[in-house]
């Protein structure tokens, strides 16, 4: 009886699991291919976490001007992470190859 007991207790534990985590901040993938940032444009909350997958053949970065965030060089099979603080509007780009940009939009926690 307890094996029935537990696992209808770890199916209720998974289940609430899966719709709690919403609630918490997100976490997105932006990927770098083929000279590009995908998707170009990407509208997240305060507190979610975006990390860039560069799957491209050579080093890029993702950086802003002024005070936003600066990947530094990632390398080709590498990723990068950070975790959004401020809202805004903020504008990046690649420093090696300044024709690769994206838009990074943060709004308010929810």
């Amino acid at each position: 009886m307890s094996r029935v007991r537990n696992a209808v207790l770890r199916g209720f534990t998974m289940a609430w699991c899966a719709f709690a985590a919403p609630a918490f901040a997100g976490a997105y993938v932006v990927t770098i291919e083929q000279m590009r940032f995908n998707p170009p444009t990407l509208t997240v909350h305060r507190g979610d976490e975006i990390v860039w997958v560069n799957k491209d053949l050579v080093a890029h970065t993702a950086s802003t001007d002024a005070k936003g965030f600066d990947s530094r060089s990632i390398a080709p099979d590498a990723s990068w992470r950070y975790r959004v603080s401020t809202p805004g509007r903020y504008t990046y780009r690649c420093i090696f190859h300044p024709t690769m940009h994206g838009t990074l939009i943060v709004e308010p926690a929810p």
